[in-house]
């Protein structure tokens, strides 16, 4: 029997504490809430003619998404790799943890993304994937190179302006 080694998640420092600030809070307040919920709704349903109870049904969906995020937290959290120590020497093309600003061609406006590890990847928030299709072009460019990605609306060309 073979063992496959699973690829550890890449986190930043600060990724990290979130993460572990989410499921403590998940595991010490929401579940509390949840449950709750679920009692109040099964006694609800008790004195209800019909067997039908959408309440009930709904505080079960809550919890069952609640344990799921929970068990997703704690597998990234058992097994991670802290972006921090893997770009310790200095670089001058991109790799995760780097703060990259780019162009799309043709276009004037910039924007400015972290590459993180897709656990704590949040595209609204400029932390782009590691993983995406943009971070997978972005990894290796260097200043002034463009990169190329296929989007459902087709190619999309994107000129790296600076590397922090």
């Amino acid at each position: 029997m073979r063992i496959t080694k699973i690829k550890p998640s890449l986190l930043t420092a600060e990724g990290l504490q979130r993460l572990e600030a989410e499921v403590e809070y998940l595991r010490n307040t929401k579940r509390a809430e949840v449950a709750e919920r679920l009692h109040n709704a099964y006694e609800d349903g008790q004195d209800a003619d019909f067997v039908d109870n959408a309440e009930l049904e709904a505080a079960r969906n809550d919890h069952a998404f609640l344990e799921g995020r929970i068990r997703e937290i704690e597998d990234v959290l058992k097994n991670y790799q802290l972006i921090e120590e893997i770009n310790t020497e200095p670089h001058d093309f991109v790799c995760v943890g780097d703060k990259v600003t780019i162009c799309e061609e043709g276009y004037d406006e910039e924007e400015t993304y972290l590459l993180v590890g897709a656990a704590e990847a949040d595209p609204t928030n400029g932390r782009i994937s590691n993983e995406s299709p943009l971070g997978k072009a972005l990894q290796g460019a260097k200043v002034n190179d463009t990169v190329t990605i296929d989007a459902p609306s087709g190619l999309i060309e994107f000129r790296v302006i600076n590397i922090a």
